[in-house]
Order: structure tokens, then C-alpha cells, then sequence
């Protein structure tokens, strides 16, 4: 009695089948891995860009109270996105019976906003910074 060696064509047809789902898989995963890799760099890079405003924001002791105050962004900063800013100071808290000249605290709200595509993304950040109160 003669063996033989070697697959047979549903073997090898079954063989091919689970390789190509487990290639699908594979390439899914990655795709998805690369576009969430994209997402946090752009994240990371306004969360930097805001950090700056801010700081710049909280320094700058001419800014009115309670209106919005917005500027436009380089594209360079966003990687080549257009995008803008808008901020907006706030008494945060003011102490009971506090008159003028008493010391309060100020809170800035900061949205930065970018163009992903057709779509509008935004990023927020809080800041908070020791002010006069002038009711």
C-alpha cells in the first residue's frame, strides 16, 4: 500500500481561507492603529498650541471681563490646519461682602478649534489666575 504525500486541493482551499481572514484582521487592526496614532499626534500638537495661549492669556492683564476674545492660529501650528482660538475671562470666585480692589479669583475658559478635514474639532483648557475685583 502506497501513501501519499502532499495536500489536497480543500485542504489547500481551507488553508487559504483562514490566511486571508487573519491577513484582513491583521490589516484592520493596523489601520486602525495608524488612525488613532494620527488623532493623539494632532491632540498632543493643539494641546501644545493651547498650552502657549494660555500662558499668554494669563500674563496679559488687558483682557476684559466677561467678553469673548478670539484670534486665528498659523496653519503651521497646526500642521498646516486652519484653526483659531476663542478665550473668555470669568470671576471664578469672589469672597462675601468683597468690594472693589478686593482680591478674587479669575477663571479663563480657552477653546482652540481646527479644520480636520470638513470637520470642526475643538480642545479646551481651564486656567485660573489671582485678580481685582471691579464690580
Amino acid at each position: 500500500m502506497r501513501t501519499r504525500r502532499g495536500f489536497t486541493l480543500l485542504e489547500m482551499l481551507v488553508a487559504t481561507t483562514l490566511m486571508g481572514v487573519a491577513v484582513v484582521g491583521l490589516l484592520s487592526a493596523l489601520s486602525t492603529a495608524v488612525r488613532n496614532a494620527s488623532r493623539i499626534t494632532d491632540y498632543e500638537r493643539v494641546a501644545q498650541v493651547a498650552r502657549a495661549r494660555m500662558d499668554a492669556l494669563l500674563v496679559d492683564r488687558s483682557l476684559p471681563t466677561l467678553a469673548a476674545v478670539e484670534g486665528e492660529l498659523e496653519p503651521a501650528l497646526l500642521g498646516g490646519a486652519r484653526g483659531g482660538w476663542r478665550a473668555r475671562l470669568t470671576p471664578f470666585e469672589v469672597p462675601p461682602g468683597a468690594g472693589p480692589g478686593a482680591d478674587i479669583l479669575e477663571r479663563f475658559e480657552l477653546e482652540i478649534w481646527w479644520m480636520d478635514g470638513d470637520r470642526r474639532r475643538t480642545f479646551s483648557l481651564d486656567g485660573y489666575r489671582r485678580g481685582i475685583y471691579a464690580p
